[in-house]
């Protein structure tokens, strides 16, 4: 990708819990689509060795690194990798799965989106309810459950968005910064409409770019029955907030 602005002071993260069967490529495909950024995996205490095959990515490319919790959450994972944008040098931040569901490619697309925007745009979203977006691998009932599930997000927490679910983004670190990371509160997967709501309630601006999302075919989900209602009860206790 060649965008004509500095992607060198851009961080790129990825959160994995046992992904050993997926990183090693998320990696190399990430590199390759994008050269000059940096790339960061924040693994949350993987028992498979997913931590040994980022390590040994890294020693070959000095421009990856590796931060390993001890906590378990995507939500704090989540935090520290934009908490770690906003310490270094970096004007975007960006984020996708280490399940090879988010196309490196299109990341690298979503982020010169970025860069090259004439309006002001805070955030670009991949979007899977765009035209041209799409999820493949999925039963028709999965993604018309997911369809409804962000409608109902989206609507209730009035997101200018068709998408909030969906953790492939890049974010302008000045407004993460002004954001503050230190006011989220999410510790699974409502981290994704959280940082939507207070990014707009300080006046952030939203763009979203199709994507195509491909279910996972190695490793485990690991979006559990609980956690999708501890997730489901964060968010309507943010849209009963707004109301």
């Amino acid at each position: 990708m060649d965008t004509g602005h500095d992607t060198k002071r851009t961080l790129v993260a990825v959160c994995t819990l046992n992904e050993a069967e997926n990183i090693n490529e998320v990696l190399t495909r990430l590199r390759a689509a994008m050269p000059q950024v940096d790339l960061l995996v924040v693994d949350d205490n993987s028992d498979d060795g997913t931590s040994r095959i980022v390590n040994e990515f890294a020693a070959g490319d000095n421009r990856t690194r590796l931060i390993s919790r001890e906590q378990r959450g995507l939500g704090g994972a989540i935090s520290l990798a934009m908490q770690t944008a906003i310490d270094g040098p970096y004007e975007w931040f960006g984020n996708l799965d280490g399940d090879l569901s988010h196309d490196p490619d299109q990341l690298s697309t979503m982020l010169e989106r970025a860069m090259h925007n004439d309006f002001g745009f805070d955030v670009v979203i991949g979007s899977r309810y765009v035209d041209g977006g799409s999820i493949a691998g999925w039963p028709l009932h999965r993604r018309w459950m997911s369809r409804l599930l962000n409608h109902f997000a989206t609507r209730g927490l009035a997101l200018p968005v068709s998408d909030c679910s969906g953790s492939m983004r890049v974010y302008r670190v000045n407004a993460l910064r002004e954001l503050g990371i230190e006011n989220l509160t999410s510790q699974g997967y409502s981290i994704l409409e959280e940082v939507l709501v207070k990014l707009h309630a300080i006046g952030c601006r939203f763009v979203e770019v199709p994507i195509e999302f491909t279910d996972r075919t190695a490793g485990q989900s690991k979006l559990s029955f609980g956690e999708a209602i501890r997730s489901a009860r964060h968010v309507i206790a943010m849209a009963t907030r707004k109301s």
